[in-house]
């Protein structure tokens, strides 16, 4: 069975030589696909590859993850397990002309009887046309495809492509499985890294997930102790200058922290929304479109239950306006601190949308002439405010007219729930139809 290639990879078992010229990450890269860690949903033994390896069968794949999570190297073990021969090309650096190629020499192949896994890197980099391509040779069986992605296939990859694909999803790794590596790197290195346990926690969570991140760090740890020397958790940070964690903003680390951070605050939970709030801000985001954010969960989730909570928002966003960072930052914690402990109500949301679809729906119809003014003699003679009642005129300040098209009769689109300071709008709603049904 064919071996596989040297490639910089991520993890591995043990069983190369000490003194090996290459970085760590290569020198831990895995020899069978028992050895990689941290994906057992897909790996251990009712994993979705491990089923698919059972019967010596392989469909084209998707793999999506963030880096460093074992994807090219899964794929290379793939071919060796099915006994494919391994072609791997980069979307970043191969257009039209090498991908006739690569069909051309898979056909051949298949020729002779040897079929082809195609691995292509960065597949969501390849437009819509390129995309295409794939479709015929992976109809006929020309080449096994699998692409992998940092990207959302939904929304990178063309539907064609990822109804004849399965999309496997790659995890960021567990401390547990950053551990299990910094274990294996000992091993072949003989030595022990040389922290103590808070600074191995520390180096534990500076790889955010990324095995070979993690390699590379550990490797950069050994490179800077001297002999004896052991590195506590703010020496280790100030050796390695601390990376930033890995955080693409026009990706999906962006849109899955915001959705975590406004998940927390409509659900009242003020530490986990503190927690989203600094993670972002650590990483880089915009702290505006953080304030954005947090006016909008005022109106969203919070509405008339706690109306202060709004001006609470907007006033942190223009705090944060005016002080800039990282004094401002304060504001827009102190805003979501707010949000989060503030009663919940969706009802002017959910209202809005109702009547939005109604408006639609009813077209151009005309409100009740008691209710149109009527600048002229004509209209006046045709029934424009004709019957109106000025309500401040009336002992409650409410005259109970209807103000609905007639055609479309009386609806309620808002139904404040007995909350905040709702449960007083919910009084007078209460109030106003008692007085609408007697004046009826």
């Amino acid at each position: 069975m064919r071996k596989p290639e040297p490639q910089p990879t991520l993890f591995a078992a043990a069983g190369l030589a000490h003194d090996a010229p290459h970085p760590l990450p290569d020198r831990l890269r895995p020899r069978e696909l028992s050895d990689v860690v941290g994906q057992d949903h897909i790996l251990g033994p009712d994993g979705a590859l491990t089923r698919m390896l059972e019967t010596r069968t392989l469909g084209s794949l998707i793999f999506w993850g963030p880096p460093g999570t074992g994807k090219t190297t899964v794929a290379r073990l793939l071919a060796d397990a099915t006994a494919l021969h391994f072609e791997q090309i980069s979307a970043v650096f191969s257009g039209v002309a090498d991908l006739k190629k690569v069909f051309e020499a898979a056909r051949a192949r298949r020729e002779t009887g040897t079929g082809t896994l195609l691995f292509v890197d960065e597949v969501h980099r390849f437009n819509r046309a390129q995309q295409d391509s794939f479709l015929p040779v992976m109809e006929d069986g020309t080449v096994v495809l699998v692409g992998a992605t940092t990207e959302n296939p939904s929304f990178e990859l063309n539907a064609a492509l990822l109804s004849r694909a399965r999309v496997l999803v790659f995890h960021s790794l567990d401390a547990a499985a950053v551990e299990k590596l910094f274990a294996r790197a000992e091993q072949i290195e003989g030595r022990a890294l040389p922290l103590d346990a808070e600074a191995r926690a520390v180096l534990v969570r500076m790889a955010d997930g990324d095995g070979r991140a993690a390699l590379t760090l550990a490797e950069e740890v050994w490179r800077s102790a001297r002999p004896g020397e052991t590195f506590t958790a703010q020496e280790l940070q100030t050796i390695l200058q601390r990376r930033a964690p890995i955080y693409d903003k026009s990706a999906d680390g962006h849109y899955n922290l915001i959705s975590a951070l406004h998940k927390s605050v409509r659900g009242s939970d003020p530490d986990a929304a503190l927690y989203y709030l600094a993670r972002m801000l650590d990483a880089g985001e915009d702290p505006l479109f953080l304030a954005r954010r947090i006016v909008r969960m005022a109106i969203e989730d919070v509405g008339l239950a706690d109306p202060q909570a709004l001006v609470i928002a907007n006033a942190a966003k223009d705090a944060y306006d005016f002080l800039g960072s990282p004094e401002g930052e304060l504001a827009l914690a102190q805003a979501v601190i707010y949000v989060a402990t503030a009663p919940k109500s969706n009802a002017a949301y959910v209202a809005f949308g109702a009547a939005m679809r109604t408006a639609k729906e009813a077209g151009s119809l005309l409100p009740p002439k008691h209710i149109l003014n009527a600048p002229t003699k004509l209209m006046k003679s045709e029934g424009y405010g004709g019957g109106y009642q000025y309500d401040h005129d009336t002992p409650e300040g409410f005259s109970g007219q209807d103000y609905f098209p007639d055609e479309l009769g009386r609806q309620t689109f808002y139904d404040p729930p007995e909350r905040g300071f709702e449960r007083e709008i919910r009084k007078r709603l209460d109030y106003w139809a008692k007085l609408r049904g007697e004046r009826r």
